[in-house]
């Protein structure tokens, strides 16, 4: 299936869309983005020149993906969620040759309304609560809400919280898959079925 590009959408020449992604209106993707296949990008989405978004992706309306930001498969990110690529901005400076890197690791949710501060890494399916406002790195299938955003828990890859501490030893099994997720010190690996 070939791509859907609304017609008040803007591609600009150059931009590469996988096949069976949908970009709905009032988009603008910039020439330079490279987006992979079956990607729905919302109403009034926009998409930068040095942006790499993966497979199975759902940006949704009012987000903004700002030069130096990687999606890696199937990230969620919810309505007028927030990125950042610059620390200190400043209107009277010009400051485009310090963007900083943001990765968004494959399977992360990024709730509505939140704030993702440049330069850090949102691990494998990491949840972002709505609103929260995310300053530093989060480990895989972390929980955090909050502003500053604070971890509160652990969710599975079926995105369920599994009944885990913060940190130690310990297990879970996510009740909709039967997967096995093991707590060691303060990260959590998921055994694949």
């Amino acid at each position: 299936m070939a791509e859907m590009i609304h017609d008040s959408a803007i591609v600009d020449c150059g931009a590469e869309i996988g096949e069976g992604s949908r970009v709905w209106h009032f988009t603008h993707v910039c020439g330079g983005a490279r987006i992979g296949r079956n990607v729905s990008l919302g109403q009034n989405v926009f998409i930068g020149n040095r942006v790499r978004i993966g497979d199975n992706c759902k940006i949704q309306n009012n987000v903004s993906i700002y030069d130096n930001i990687t999606l890696e498969d199937g990230v969620f990110c919810g309505p007028s969620m927030v990125f950042t690529n610059v620390y200190n901005p400043r209107a009277l400076i010009e400051r485009k040759a310090e963007f900083k890197d943001t990765l968004v690791k494959q399977g992360a949710t990024l709730g509505a309304n939140c704030t993702v501060v440049c330069g850090i890494k949102i691990g494998k399916f990491a949840f972002v609560g709505a609103g929260a406002v995310v300053r530093e790195s989060l480990a895989d299938f972390a929980l955090v809400v909050g502003n500053p955003a604070k971890q509160i828990g652990w969710m599975s890859a079926y995105g369920q919280q599994l009944k885990l501490p913060l940190a130690g030893e310990s297990s879970a099994i996510c009740e909709h898959t039967g997967e096995i997720y093991r707590l060691n010190g303060s990260r959590v690996t998921r055994e694949v079925i």
